[in-house]
């Protein structure tokens, strides 16, 4: 059976889809072993070509935006090159974190090891920043680290850049890492969500990409739905209306 993504938008111009975590957006010398990608399966799908306008991570999930000709592609890198597109997401963190923040925090370009392997590995920090908002926060009677309780809070998170892996590195700094992020999070709080809750990916999700659309010139505003696993932890933390 073909495999076939949520459509969130399309128009002749572009398609957004509901990417899966778990699913790279296209071909990597990192994952040279995965054989399934969001541009092929977006392709097969339309049965034309599409050209993927920005990343997500493979264990992320959310708004994922194609362009369906060269042109269309070209007039969309300008919008994200200029800090004109805007992305939304949602993530649940170890810890309560402030009812309201902004990180300002430089980061380090991260070469991959065999596609930059003979890039200029002296590039200075770059300019990083991303708003967020506690959106809810729960206590669990379980104990994790070294408390005998355990809190988290959910997060809507708003980056104003788009430096690699951002939102995680982030977080991280502010030591509240997201749960399921395996390279930057606390393997603690990663197997406690396995085992107490099912839940075997990184909570994070792209729910909202607004633009102006490159034909029209009108609003463009593309949601995508949470998961099941995001639902699931809703339901079992009280999390009602929160979003």
């Amino acid at each position: 059976m073909t495999e076939i993504l949520p459509v969130l938008y399309q128009d002749e111009y572009l398609v957004a889809v509901n990417k899966p975590s778990g699913l790279l957006v296209h071909r990597s010398d990192i994952d040279r072993h995965e054989t399934r990608f969001a541009l092929q399966i977006v392709r097969n799908q339309l049965g034309q070509h599409v050209f993927p306008m920005h990343r997500l991570d493979k264990p992320a999930s959310g708004v994922l935006l194609f362009a369906l000709n060269a042109d269309i592609a070209r007039l969309m890198t300008a919008q994200f090159t200029e800090h004109r597109v805007k992305k939304q997401y949602m993530a649940i963190v170890r810890g309560y974190t402030d009812l309201l923040g902004r990180v300002d925090y430089p980061l380090s370009h991260q070469f991959d090891k065999m596609t930059d392997k003979l890039a200029d590995q002296d590039k200075p920090a770059q300019e990083a920043v991303t708003g967020y908002e506690r959106l809810a926060t729960v206590e669990v009677p379980f104990s994790v680290d070294r408390y005998p309780t355990s809190r988290y809070s959910l997060l809507k998170l708003t980056p104003e850049t788009g430096r690699k892996h951002q939102i995680r590195r982030h977080l991280k700094h502010l030591s509240h890492p997201i749960i399921g992020d395996t390279t930057y999070g606390k393997a603690k709080h990663n197997h406690f969500f396995q085992q107490q809750y099912g839940v075997h990916r990184l909570l994070l999700a792209a729910t909202e990409l607004s633009c102006v659309h490159p034909v029209t010139t009108l609003p463009l505003l593309i949601k995508a739905p949470l998961s099941v696993e995001f639902n699931h932890l809703f339901e079992q933390f009280g999390w009602v209306n929160v979003v």
